[in-house]
């Protein structure tokens, strides 16, 4: 075999990639040493002087006039988001965490005039993701919760330095027959999840993924293997997918992607990179699902949290679908009413939650206010 030949190793054929295919997407690679730099020990999972920096660039109004976060302001704001307690299991801390993300975080500022003023603070800006930062590592070392031993998820995301996207990365050929190894992943992520091994990173992560570079599937905080599903992209078409997958990196990104490997593991993906290459499905999920603008509009309006059944992430039908049902919304007819319309549904195909995406993206439209 030549060094060009392909292989079917798992850092080989998903996890190099996988982050090949982030950095194009607008993903800033952090080798690993500089996430652990960031994070301060293994015990903690939040890029703390990342999300410190964007706290930085946040602005509140108060009498007509903008001002910058104090301190203070940063470090109420910095302690809300690193004191999510466990105590109460791993689900209600995932949901009070994401109600922060989604709500923002109230501090309380002393203002010029001496007087007391509450603004609250967007820990994510949702209308502008060039207002965040996109940080993605790899071989995140996490030391579980009772300090016994350490897990190593293959990649995380990190958005304004809150790991909220946990990727499994595996090989496309199991050692044993049937077996999937994306069915490897999401056990990985199941067992990642229990209350002695590192429940702290799943209680900020919103998104978890598994990945085989021939298979994708993603879940969520507590979603059984069965949910873990497929993404079908309805907007961007295999010219898009092609040009995301050729599109050359920057020099000092693949510096970075290789610093401390093998000298052979760089010149294998030189010369896979130099020629043209297919989409895979893997590829497919990532851009779907993981291209900036689009993991905010996921993240903001397609997660809820049900009494009964937990923690939900749409699926690609309720997500394409409901885009489809506001830009039928908004039209207006010359008489002034609102077009309407009707879409088709299958038991079992989520009717009831369909209907909730579509509350909440009524509520979130700013035309529709």
């Amino acid at each position: 075999m030549t060094d060009a030949a392909p292989n079917s190793k798992e850092q080989y054929a998903a996890h190099l990639p996988a982050l090949h295919q982030l950095c194009n997407l607008g993903w800033n690679f952090l080798t690993t040493a500089q996430a652990l730099a960031l994070r301060g020990s293994t015990r903690e999972v939040i890029l703390r002087s990342r999300l410190v920096e964007v706290l930085q660039t946040r602005r509140y109004e108060y009498k007509g006039q903008w001002y910058p976060l104090s301190s203070s302001g940063i470090e109420q704001v910095v302690r809300e988001l690193s004191a999510v307690s466990l105590a109460e299991g791993l689900l209600p801390a995932n949901e009070r965490l994401y109600g922060k993300l989604a709500l923002g975080i109230t501090v309380t500022e002393f203002m010029p005039d001496g007087k007391k003023h509450q603004p609250t603070i967007a820990v994510i800006d949702w209308a502008n993701p060039a207002a965040n930062r996109w940080d993605v590592t790899e071989e995140l070392e996490v030391l579980s919760a009772q300090g016994t031993h350490h897990r190593t998820p293959d990649v995380v995301c990190f958005v304004n330095g809150l790991p909220l996207v946990v990727i499994e990365a595996k090989r496309p050929e199991s050692t044993h027959a049937g077996k999937s190894m994306v069915a490897e992943g999401i056990s990985q992520h199941l067992r990642n999840q229990r209350q002695d091994e590192i429940p702290q990173l799943y209680a900020c992560a919103q998104l978890l993924v598994a990945i085989s570079n021939v298979d994708g599937r993603y879940g969520t905080t507590h979603s059984v293997s069965k949910f873990y599903a497929r993404w079908r992209e309805e907007e961007f078409d295999e010219v898009y997918f092609s040009a995301v997958k050729n599109k050359a990196l920057p020099v000092a990104a693949v510096a970075a992607l290789f610093e401390g490997k093998p000298a052979k593991l760089r010149t294998y993906f030189e010369a896979l990179w130099s020629q043209p290459m297919l989409p895979t499905d893997q590829d497919r999920l990532l851009v779907g699902l993981l291209t900036p603008a689009r993991l905010l509009e996921l993240l903001r309006g397609f997660v809820l949290f049900d009494r009964r059944v937990g923690k939900i992430v749409a699926r690609y039908q309720q997500f394409f679908g409901i885009r489809a049902l506001i830009r039928r919304i908004t039209q207006l007819r010359p008489d002034g009413g609102r077009e309407g319309g009707v879409i088709w549904h299958t038991t079992g195909s989520g009717k009831s939650y369909t209907m909730v995406f579509l509350s909440k993206a009524l509520l979130l439209h700013e035309g529709l206010k």
